[in-house]
């Protein structure tokens, strides 16, 4: 039985997404920073008919959709409550639950990227959070700059309003944070983390000036991003498709734990 998610589900939500706090990072994020009562954000969950457990979840968020299950689950359903809203854009995920829903679904294009974890700091963390540049903790005043970086970085390129709404959002509601190095007043690295809960964050945009490239810049924002995290009891995560990038993580001490799907609709 698939049903729709209400704050008298929290208890036995969280003890389902605990079972894999890493690849839930985001449904636990939105649910303990926004509950169930938005209309940006809806949960549904399917309970098992011969004990009333719940097996698996599905949310949306704006036109996003993410599905979790630890076994079995009825992908068709999920599928079918996708197609009935009229906000779909994407649906995202484990790669082996994302397979499942997308035999129901009319697929235009997908991405698969590594999905990684810290779960121990390296000495190569401790050595390049000691960076002898200042690292600094961004606030809503510096959104500007930080995105006048992050608009010349191909792979982030987007709508400006839109990353700097984003930005400035995640700052003001504290579901994230931005660390970044400046030299002669214009920022030249920078790492963010979005979906922060109690237990983990993502770490996102990642970025280096071109003409700071090659000098471990934005491997040292990371390290001070983990270390701060992991101070906190909070285990970073990330998602990764250059080859090249990974083996930085690795050398951060990130693991790989699986692959994270992307289909859009």
């Amino acid at each position: 039985m698939i049903r729709k998610l209400g704050e008298a589900d929290r208890e036995p939500l969280m003890s389902l997404l605990s079972n894999d706090p890493a690849i839930n990072l985001f449904i636990i994020g939105d649910v303990e920073n926004f509950g169930f009562e938005q209309d940006f954000m809806e949960l549904w969950g399917e309970f098992r008919e011969n004990d009333g457990r719940l097996n698996a979840v599905l949310l949306r968020f704006f036109g996003s959709f993410l599905p979790y299950a630890d076994g079995p689950f009825d992908a068709a359903g999920f599928a079918a409550l996708m197609k009935r809203s009229q906000k779909f854009e994407m649906v995202s995920g484990s790669a082996k639950v994302v397979r499942a829903v997308a035999e129901h679904l009319s697929i235009r294009t997908e991405k698969q990227m590594r999905f990684a974890e810290l779960r121990k700091l390296s000495s190569t963390v401790h050595t390049a959070a000691a960076s002898a540049h200042v690292i600094q903790k961004a606030t809503v005043s510096d959104v500007e700059a930080i995105c006048s970086l992050t608009d010349q970085i191909e792979e982030f390129i987007s709508n400006p309003d839109d990353s700097r709404k984003s930005l400035r959002k995640t700052l003001e509601t504290g579901t994230g944070r931005t660390y970044y190095i400046e030299q002669n007043g214009q920022v030249i690295a920078t790492a963010s983390t979005s979906a922060e809960s109690s237990m983990s964050a993502m770490i996102v945009a990642v970025a280096t000036h071109p003409a700071f490239r090659g000098q471990g810049l934005a491997s040292q924002v990371v390290a001070r991003l983990c270390t701060d995290m992991k101070t906190e009891g909070k285990t970073p995560c990330l998602f990764y498709d250059n080859p090249q990038a990974g083996l930085i993580y690795h050398k951060l001490g990130f693991q790989d734990i699986g692959f994270w799907t992307m289909l859009y609709i």
